[in-house]
């Protein structure tokens, strides 16, 4: 009893030196409080800002073309006009609707309204689905942290594209049912013209009706299987099942009222029936599973961990949300199944996580200083700071207004134009919409597939065949006897198409950027052209440069020429990375580092993420007696490239002329760790561990 005692009097005395205890959440503030107001700019800001990032999608260009043509000749085209091969075929434009707006809307404002239409939608969709959120009784701070973090999500599905406005018709939809859901005002009928935009703008229009069942479901469980409610709650939901069993009939109805009646609707049932399956589609990484390493610091996993655990919590402290549940196991799966679909995930996710995160923390009893409005605004601000900035601190993609364009063959295209290059076109079908809006309607200059795959099962197969095999080249060459092809660059793996150009005779390459590389043939009607300007050492893919860079170390006959024919690239255009760091290259071989110096720079002023541009600057400042500079480049190419081996070996010998044997070991002790058969990391430690001893 003394123990008990004693104990329970030293819990008292330390209550008393504690101070008073936390408060109770602090009601809601009105949305026209100045806190409010401040969180609002500040979250608003971010959500604009996650969506400023450099244009880079290949699509954009065909979709502005197709508008154009549908304002230019007053219809909307039911043939295919945008492949030389497909030319005339009956065709079903799905995205006809967005094309036709988005032509109208950057006709008149340029750039700058491409990028307005990318906040406007942005902030549009999640402001109804903050409307929504707020509908729903989340009435903090704490939604407006949460729509940034959805936003970081969904941000890598702004491009100019018919996305964007599915996002505003999404969450418009949700807005709708979620108020009719919390007993406000009853305005589904509203989801009519919306489902009718959406099945002129995109396929993915059957996700209205998603949301639509979605909600359908949960009146009739409640109206069928009520857990304890009375009999006014059941014809409540009985009567709103009926009336969303009436919408829905009218959504359907009004959705066939598109310029392809019913030959739209089934585009998205295709896909996933049969053409999902081609090895085209399996291989066009957004239509593959999430990948991580590109979605690990915009918070994507915080959002899937958070509202498992949410959805947990409320069902523990309320019970069972049907409409979250059924949202949450509908649009997380597909999200983790196929990355174009995680900005859907991201619009899905917000009013319900934004409810149970606002929820949760209310329920939180929370220190005195925090009462103050002033106080939570300046948390839910840095809330939003801490959330958005390791995402929007990465270069890729670089925030900014324009476009990327080394993602465009617009060099190529130029070039096409100056000497007359046309006939029977092979292209990655990537550089097809910039063909299409460069070129159109030259039937001698349309890409041989567009942005959207058009042709047969048949016909995709055997393009990347094409790409993946020597054979299947030789075959589609055969019969298509092709006049020239216009390939993208970097060239990925498995693509082994410039590699199997750049060992045929019959091909000449004329032109190499960093978007594109252009072949003609030799005997055909552009022989005069390969013959005098087809480059006669370098090519453009990967085994001809390996190949070229191999010779050059022990040929100094051959650098001039190789230098003559870099310098020409680079004059030929302003994306020209690559052959400004090849012709560092040169440089370092012939011993002139300087020069070598500033072609790096040159490369970099191009492209920063130019391959081993900082581990070459750090040999050139190692070998001019500068190590501290040279530590700065290897720690620069390491950040950029943590497995590079020349890096990693050149920082221990930088850090050693530098005279610190401490960093110098740990650099060395990194190398062997990861190649432990490097004999000069060996050797360079064991003179340190000598060093040391005497």
């Amino acid at each position: 009893m003394a123990g008990r005692k004693s104990r329970s009097d030293r819990n008292a005395r330390r209550r008393a030196h504690a101070g008073p205890p936390p408060l109770e959440p602090a009601p809601a503030l009105s949305l026209r409080h100045p806190a409010v107001l401040v969180v609002l700019l500040v979250a608003a800001a971010l959500v604009v800002t996650s969506v400023t990032h450099l244009l880079y999608d290949t699509d954009f260009w065909q979709h502005l073309l197709v508008g154009k043509v549908i304002w230019t000749q007053h219809r909307v085209p039911a043939t295919q006009l945008w492949s030389w091969p497909a030319w005339g075929r009956p065709d079903v434009n799905y995205a006809w609707g967005f094309e036709a707006l988005i032509w109208l809307w950057g006709s008149w404002s340029g750039l700058a309204g491409l990028f307005a239409w990318r906040w406007l939608t942005t902030l549009l969709a999640f402001g109804f689905l903050w409307a929504a959120a707020r509908r729903m009784g989340a009435r903090g701070f704490t939604p407006l942290v949460v729509a940034v973090l959805c936003a970081l999500v969904y941000r890598q599905r702004s491009q100019v594209r018919p996305e964007t406005l599915v996002a505003v018709l999404f969450a418009i939809e949700v807005w709708l049912l979620e108020t009719r859901r919390q007993g406000g005002p009853d305005r589904t009928w509203w989801l009519v013209p919306c489902a009718w935009v959406w099945a002129n703008v995109h396929l993915t229009w059957y996700l209205g009706f998603v949301l639509l069942g979605v909600h359908l479901a949960d009146a009739l469980w409640t109206a069928w299987r009520p857990p304890g409610t009375d009999p006014t709650a059941r014809d409540a939901a009985r009567a709103r099942a009926a009336g969303l069993v009436r919408v829905g009939l009218a959504c359907v109805a009004v959705s066939f009222v598109n310029p392809f009646g019913w030959r739209a609707l089934w585009q998205p049932v295709h896909y996933v029936l049969f053409m999902r399956h081609e090895a085209l589609y399996r291989l066009i990484s957004e239509l593959g599973p999430v990948d991580w390493s590109r979605n690990l610091w915009n918070g994507l996993p915080v959002l899937l961990a958070l509202w498992a655990l949410l959805l947990l919590w409320r069902w523990w402290r309320r019970g069972i949300d049907r409409v979250e549940i059924l949202m949450a196991a509908l649009f997380v799966p597909t999200a983790l199944a196929s990355q174009r679909l995680l900005g859907n995930l991201a619009l899905a996710a917000f009013p319900y996580l934004a409810r149970d995160l606002d929820e949760w923390v209310r329920a939180r009893r929370w220190p005195r200083w925090t009462a103050a409005p002033a106080a939570r605004a300046a948390l839910a601000s840095l809330a939003c700071l801490g959330i958005a900035a390791p995402e929007l601190s990465r270069s890729d993609p670089p925030l900014g207004i324009g476009l990327e364009w080394k993602a465009y063959p617009v060099a190529a295209c130029d070039f096409m134009a100056q000497h007359g290059v046309r006939g029977r076109a092979f292209n990655h079908f990537r550089t097809g919409g910039y063909m299409l809006w460069r070129f159109w309607p030259d039937r001698g200059r349309l890409p041989f597939m567009d942005v959207h795959q058009a042709g047969s099962p048949e016909l995709r197969r055997r393009y990347l065949e094409a790409l993946a095999r020597p054979g299947g080249w030789e075959a589609l060459d055969r019969e298509f006897h092709f006049d020239y092809a216009l390939l993208a660059r970097p060239q990925v793996p498995g693509d082994i198409l410039p590699d199997v150009l750049d060992a045929d005779s019959a091909w000449a390459p004329v032109f190499v950027d960093d978007a594109a590389a252009l072949y003609v043939r030799r005997d055909g009607p552009l022989a005069a052209l390969a013959d005098s300007l087809g480059y006669r050492v370098l090519g453009a893919g990967h085994e001809r440069l390996l190949a070229v860079n191999r010779e050059m170390a022990s040929d100094s006959m051959l650098r001039p020429r190789v230098a003559a024919e870099l310098r020409r690239q680079i004059a030929e255009s302003r994306t020209a990375a690559l052959s400004h760091s090849m012709l560092a290259n040169v440089e370092l071989l012939d011993g002139r580092p300087e020069e070598a110096r500033a072609e790096i720079a040159r490369a970099l002023a191009v492209e920063p993420r130019t391959p081993q541009a900082h581990e070459r600057l750090g040999r050139i400042a190692l070998s001019a007696g500068r190590p501290r500079e040279a530590i700065a480049e290897f720690e620069r190419e390491l950040r950029a490239d943590p497995a590079s081996h020349a890096a990693l070996l050149g920082l221990g010998l930088a850090w050693q002329e530098a005279g610190d044997v401490g960093q110098a070991r740990a650099a060395f002790l990194r190398v062997l760790k990861r190649w432990p058969e490097d004999e000069m990391a060996r050797v360079m430690l064991g003179g340190l561990q000598e060093g040391t001893a005497r």
